[in-house]
């Protein structure tokens, strides 16, 4: 009992060893206490509300039920997040290749032969062997242990590769999708004009006709009219190209996109609180990604320095063979039993530098990661804040939009009665025309910048990868 004790005892020390390389240490990143953007009183709300919009999953945030359908189908059909799904299956299967260089690899062979002849006297002959080898490699120093410990790091990362693709997708889909919304109000919004001044050259050719009007006024109004409708086979081929590239991320062949609600009934969340910025560290995919693969690469180094130590390995073979055979009458029987164990070190002494340049080479690579870790922390802050700022932009440009529109509507309706009134020319009502259906597509272009910039602050903020 003892010494199987102490047996025991010695195999699980040789097992286990020690790892050489650096252990991974989470670097430390100073990371601003408020975001660019957002005026000091909306930071001190931020500051007090630490919970973000972007925490909430995205069927929360797009309350359209088409547009939901729509992310639905390209999560479920998209080609680009079904190679990253399969990316993650390969590197599964590549921990568990990395992962049983740590266990003994055996393997065995049989060989069996039934022989009969006639030369003169009977003869026959049955025999076989059969045979099995084991080998194992003691980890003494980490490189096994280590190179697993990279491949399970880079599955992670393989993995939240997939959750940038989900983000991603759910970010473009809705974009796409608001974007052919507000395609489809210009659309409307000419089709409507090309009514009302349709209406207003038939009026003014009535004016003319009863000596009222000039021939001038009839030329002036159609021009508003003729301008609309150059302007819809323009907004019908941009539609057209919307929908073939949303079709495509949906996984289909090009085809047309049912909508849902109109643009302008599309609702906006009343608040858009963006959360503590050091919550973002753990909400971003991409940064999580870099993380581990700083991970991997930090395991690496554990791998190139434990090839600078001895190897040591076992081969354990056995095997027998048994025959039996006749020759007149006689019967021949034979058994043999062998087995065998031995031992190798290897210790690398001259390598022409192979050694130390791989584990330069691994040095390195993790300094890259490491550069790559910090700039993906930097550049999710940046697009936050771009984010914010056009957010908060755009609304008062939409807002400002708003007011003109409402104002050049108001001078139509004026400048019309004063044409009518005999007051004032047809060609101020031609220019009040023309600025209003200009500032009626600028608002409805507006209205979609809107939305859109609601999308990328929800994708800057790490949001929509929830499942």
């Amino acid at each position: 009992m003892k010494r199987l004790f102490i047996v025991t005892t010695l195999a699980a020390t040789l097992l286990t060893g020690c790892k050489v390389g650096p252990n991974y240490r989470k670097p430390v990143v100073a990371v601003p206490t408020a975001y660019h953007g957002p005026s000091e009183d909306q930071q001190a709300q931020a500051q007090a509300q630490a919970a973000s919009f972007a925490d909430l999953p995205w069927w929360q945030i797009f309350q359209d039920p088409v547009l939901q359908d729509l992310i639905r189908r390209c999560l479920k059909q998209n080609y680009d997040l079904q190679t990253a799904t399969e990316r993650i299956t390969q590197a599964r299967a590549q921990v568990m290749v990395t992962r049983s260089n740590q266990f003994p690899q055996v393997s065995a062979t049989g060989y069996g032969t039934d022989e009969r002849a006639f030369s003169g006297f009977p003869f026959k002959t049955k025999y076989a062997t059969y045979a099995a080898d084991a080998t194992f490699q003691l980890d003494l120093f980490g490189q096994l242990r280590r190179a697993t410990e990279s491949a399970r790091a880079q599955l992670l990362s393989t993995e939240y590769a997939q959750k940038i693709e989900i983000l991603t997708l759910v970010s473009d889909v809705a974009s796409d999708y608001f974007v052919l919304l507000s395609l489809d109000l210009q659309l409307q919004i000419t089709r409507d004009t090309i009514k009302t001044q349709e209406d207003a050259v038939k009026l003014t050719q009535s004016r003319l006709e009863h000596g009222v009007a000039t021939k001038l006024d009839v030329l002036q109004a159609k021009q508003v009219l003729d301008t609309a409708n150059a302007q819809v086979p323009e907004l019908q081929r941009q539609i057209g190209l919307e929908e073939d590239a949303l079709s495509i991320l949906l996984g289909d062949y090009p085809h047309g996109v049912t909508r849902g609600r109109p643009l302008v009934e599309q609702p906006m969340p009343p608040e858009v609180p963006a959360g503590l910025p050091s919550s973002l560290l753990a909400r971003r995919p991409d940064i999580s990604q870099a993380e581990q693969n700083l991970i991997s690469a930090n395991a690496q180094i554990g791998v190139a320095k434990a090839a600078f130590f001895p190897q040591i390995n076992f081969t354990g073979t056995g095997g027998g063979a048994a025959g039996r055979s006749t020759v007149f009458t006689s019967l021949l029987d034979t058994n043999i039993g062998t087995w065998g164990i031995a031992g190798q070190i290897t210790q690398p002494i001259f390598e022409g530098g192979r050694l130390r340049g791989n584990l330069r080479s691994a040095q390195s690579q993790q300094r890259q990661e490491l550069i790559a870790y910090k700039q993906a922390i930097q550049l999710a802050f940046r697009d936050v804040s771009d984010a914010l700022i056009a957010y908060q932009k755009y609304y008062e440009v939409r807002v400002a939009q708003q007011n003109t529109v409402q104002d050049l509507s108001d001078s139509v309706s004026t400048s019309l009665k004063r044409y009518r009134g005999g007051i004032t020319t047809f060609l101020e009502v031609l220019d009040n025309q023309r600025s209003l259906f200009t500032a009626q597509l600028t608002l409805a272009q507006d209205r979609g910048n809107e939305f859109q910039s609601l999308v990328q602050l929800y994708r800057a903020l790490g949001g929509g990868w929830q499942q």
